[in-house]
């Protein structure tokens, strides 16, 4: 591997900071492929999930949920790929059926250090996690839902499958302020990325956080948003990227959006009508669209149809346009 370039006064330039905010599969796939990138990564991971394995631990032995900060986790090691594997492990069967050992050793982590943020960096310095991955509130908060008719839908699980449309959400217990190593990181950072993930399930609750809005409004780096290639059934029926970026304004309190990138990948009818027929439709861009609700727009090719015909983003694909971003602020 060639030397890295250094600047005139022989010193190598500074890393870039890159920040992503999320939860659920669509922060861990963007991590991987950012991972590869000469950056500074720091992930900020919601602690709303309350289904499978995450949401029995975090009833049985009170601790925030771990399964998403174990995806990122695993996503971001550069250590010996066993033990990565390791905390994917999931047990087939007897009273562990449905767990994996990283949520395990995630709770254990937790007791032993007293505090889920600690435990988090610990199993990131088990599995040499390149960056930092933090948990956005320490809390063991649950995650309700207005709507219009005046009924409130609680815990993640509840609000993805109620099918009504969501006015407001709220965090109970309330989560005291964002804690300031996440407030510098995104302060200090040159691109702070929010999603792809479950709009109201996955990103909001990060920005739910008192002082998580704020600190991205005055953030001195580029705030993009991935939008996300499909509806999501019983969430985000029927919603356009402009309705994604409306609900991040009304609902998540988000007030700054320097940037949407966006699919342009052609998908396969037959794998897009399966999708149509299972409730989720491709979430389209504009024709000729260069702005949605005044964000430019960034349209790139990103998404891939997976071996078992999922449509996902890719990761490189992710992070080359990522990087592209960072470059062009330079």
């Amino acid at each position: 591997m060639s030397p890295a370039p250094r600047g005139v006064d022989g010193a190598a330039p500074a890393r870039s900071k890159v920040v992503v905010i999320g939860g659920g599969t669509g922060i861990s796939e963007c991590l991987r492929g950012l991972r590869r990138l000469d950056i500074d990564l720091t992930a900020i991971v919601t602690v709303a999930d309350d289904g499978g394995s995450s949401g029995r631990l975090r009833k049985d032995f009170h601790v925030p949920p771990p399964g998403d900060i174990r995806n990122c986790l695993v996503a971001m090691s550069e250590g010996d790929p066993l033990v990565a594997k390791l905390f994917s492990y999931r047990f087939p069967d007897s009273v562990l059926k449905g767990h994996s050992f990283g949520n395990l050793c995630l709770v254990v982590l937790t007791n032993l250090l007293g505090s889920f943020t600690a435990a988090v960096a610990k199993a990131g310095e088990i599995l040499q996690v390149r960056g930092r991955v933090l948990p956005s509130t320490d809390v063991r908060v649950v995650l309700v839902a207005s709507h219009p008719d005046g009924t409130k839908s609680t815990g993640e699980q509840c609000i993805s499958r109620c099918g009504k449309p969501i006015v407001g959400m709220e965090l109970r217990p309330k989560p005291p302020p964002v804690n300031p190593e996440i407030r510098d990181r995104i302060a200090e950072a040159d691109l702070v990325v929010i999603g792809p993930g479950s709009l109201f399930t996955s990103l909001i609750p990060n920005l739910l956080v008192q002082g998580m809005a704020e600190a991205l409004q005055s953030a001195k780096g580029t705030v993009l948003v991935v939008g996300n290639l499909m509806t999501q059934p019983g969430e985000t029926d029927g919603f356009t990227l402009e309705d994604h970026l409306r609900v991040l304004g009304e609902v998540g309190g988000l007030q700054r959006i320097d940037t949407i990138l966006v699919n342009g990948t052609p998908i396969p009818i037959e794998i897009a009508d399966r999708y149509k027929h299972a409730g989720a439709e491709l979430l389209r861009v504009p024709v000729r669209s260069r702005n949605l609700l005044s964000v430019p727009v960034r349209v790139e090719d990103l998404a891939v149809v997976t071996e078992d015909g999922l449509v996902r983003h890719d990761p490189a694909k992710l992070a080359d346009a990522m990087a592209d971003i960072l470059k062009n602020r330079e």
